[in-house]
């Protein structure tokens, strides 16, 4: 999602967030989009960047190994890395890859949920 295509009630809620968390969320909202817009047949609505380990953010970068997103009701493992400007609005740069389906039984370990 570019800046230009931010809502701006979305825009207005991340502004109330502090710098970290704003840069977390802008981060998992352009995971969210790129992966819906793949068209790989995944329907993202949720992302958690940090359920199987820490993110490690320096400055306007944020990289997680540990990240994972649902889709139809299930999760899978998720890696990105994520540049923003210095306001944390507007993603510079991002990657990502897609792991594995997190097995049900693994779900309470790592706080996911339906």
């Amino acid at each position: 999602m570019n800046a230009h295509a931010m809502d701006a009630r979305i825009r207005s809620q991340l502004a109330k967030l502090d710098p970290q968390t704003r840069l977390e969320q802008r981060c998992d909202m352009e995971a969210m989009d790129r992966i819906k817009a793949a068209g790989k047949g995944y329907r993202p609505d949720k992302v958690i960047a940090y359920s199987f380990g820490d993110p490690k953010t320096s400055g306007n970068k944020l990289k997680t190994e540990g990240a994972v997103f649902r889709s139809k009701g299930e999760w899978y493992r998720l890696a990105f890395k994520c540049e923003t400007s210095d306001d944390h609005f507007d993603v510079t740069a991002f990657k990502y890859r897609i792991g594995d389906m997190v097995p049900r039984d693994d779900w309470d370990a790592h706080y996911l949920y339906d």
